[in-house]
C-alpha cells in the first residue's frame, strides 16, 4: 500500500528521533524533554529537506542563468551560516529556552480566562475537513500578516535599523533569505506563533506552512534571471520581482530619495502589493544593497561576519531609540 508524503515524513521523523536525537537527549540529561525533542526532530528534518532542494534545484537555476557574477564568496558564506542556524533548528532551540515559555504561559492564562481563539472552522464550518483548502487559507492569512510585518520593517526608522542587515547584502543568492538580525527574527517568529494560536492552526499544518514559505523565499532571493511572465509574476513572487525590492535606491526607498518606503513587499503572493499600491514591474535586474553603503554616499559598514553584523545592528538600533 502506498504511503502519503505525510506518512513518509512521519516515518523519517520517527527513525531520526529514535536513532539519533533520543540517545543524545538521554546522554545530555534531557530525557524529560522527549516530546519537545520529537517536535524539534521534525523541524530538523524539514530543514534538511529544504537544504537538499536548495543545493540541487535552486543551485542549478543559479548556475543556469545568474542575475550577476558572484565575486564576494565570503559574503555568501556568511549567508550560508545564517541559513544553517535557522533551517537546522538552532534558532528554534534558542526560542524554546527563551521566549516560547512566555508565550505558552500567556496563551495558557488567556485560555483559563475563557479565551479560545478564532478557530477557522468556526468562521467557515467544515473548511478544516478539506486539508488542501484549509492549508491555502492559512497560507494566505499568514502571507497577509507577513506583508504587513514587512511594510512595518520599512516604515519605522528604529525597525529599519535591524532589517537593514537583510538588505545590506550586495551579492544576493538563494542563501540570503535568513540573513536577518536575530532580534528581528525574534519579533517575526513571536508574531507568527501568536497568530497561529489565534486562528487555531494545527501543529502539523504550521510546520508545513513555515516549510513552504521558507522554500519560496529562498527561491525569490536566488541569483537567477527568472520571471514568471505577466500573469505568473502577479500570482507568485519571482526572483526578478523580489530582486527589485532589494535594488539600491529602488526597492526600499520612497521615490529613490533616501526616505523609508519602497516596493514589492510581498513575501509569497504579489496580490498584496497590487491591492495596496506597492507593486512595481519594470523588468530590470537592479544592483542590490543600500544607498549609504556606496563609497560616494558614506560607505556605511554593515559588517562582514555574523557577529559583527549582529553587533552593528544593535548599535544602529540604540542610536535610533
Amino acid at each position: 500500500m502506498s504511503l502519503s508524503p505525510l506518512d513518509w515524513f512521519g516515518d523519517l521523523q520517527q527513525a531520526l528521533f529514535e536513532g539519533v536525537v533520543q540517545p543524545v537527549m538521554f546522554e545530555t540529561g534531557l530525557g524529560n524533554l522527549l516530546e519537545d525533542g520529537f517536535d524539534a526532530t521534525g523541524w530538523l528534518l524539514v530543514g534538511l529537506i529544504q537544504i537538499a532542494v536548495m543545493l540541487t534545484l535552486m543551485r542549478a537555476l543559479e548556475r543556469w542563468r545568474p542575475a550577476e557574477a558572484v565575486t564576494d564568496r565570503a559574503a555568501v558564506r556568511t549567508d550560508v551560516l545564517y541559513t544553517l542556524i535557522h533551517r537546522l533548528g538552532l534558532f528554534r532551540v534558542l526560542l524554546f529556552f527563551s521566549i516560547d515559555p512566555l508565550w505558552d504561559a500567556l496563551v495558557g492564562q488567556a485560555r483559563l480566562q475563557g479565551w479560545s481563539g478564532l478557530d477557522l472552522d468556526r468562521l467557515w464550518p467544515g473548511v478544516t475537513d478539506i486539508a488542501v483548502l484549509s492549508f491555502v487559507l492559512y497560507l494566505l492569512l499568514f502571507d497577509l500578516v507577513d506583508y504587513g510585518f514587512h511594510r512595518a520593517q520599512h516604515h519605522f526608522h528604529w525597525w529599519w535599523q535591524l532589517h537593514a542587515l537583510h538588505h545590506s547584502q550586495r551579492q544576493m543568492t538563494l542563501w540570503s533569505d535568513n540573513r536577518n538580525h536575530l532580534l528581528d527574527d525574534l519579533l517575526r517568529d513571536s508574531l507568527f506563533v501568536l497568530v497561529a494560536q489565534l486562528i487555531g492552526v494545527p501543529p502539523g499544518q504550521f510546520v508545513a506552512l513555515v516549510a513552504v514559505t521558507q522554500l519560496i523565499e529562498s527561491l525569490s532571493h536566488a541569483n537567477v534571471k527568472l520571471d514568471f511572465g505577466r500573469l505568473g509574476s502577479r500570482l507568485l513572487v519571482s526572483p526578478r520581482y523580489h530582486r527589485l525590492h532589494h535594488g539600491i535606491g529602488v526597492g526600499h526607498e520612497s521615490q529613490g530619495q533616501g526616505t523609508l518606503g519602497g516596493h514589492n513587499f510581498a513575501v509569497l503572493f504579489p496580490v498584496w502589493d497590487l491591492l495596496f499600491g506597492t507593486a512595481r514591474y519594470d523588468g530590470l535586474d537592479h544592483p542590490t544593497g543600500i544607498r549609504d553603503q556606496l563609497p560616494d554616499q558614506g560607505g556605511r559598514d554593515y559588517g562582514r561576519g555574523f557577529w559583527s553584523q549582529q553587533w552593528l545592528g544593535l548599535k544602529r538600533l540604540a542610536r535610533r531609540a
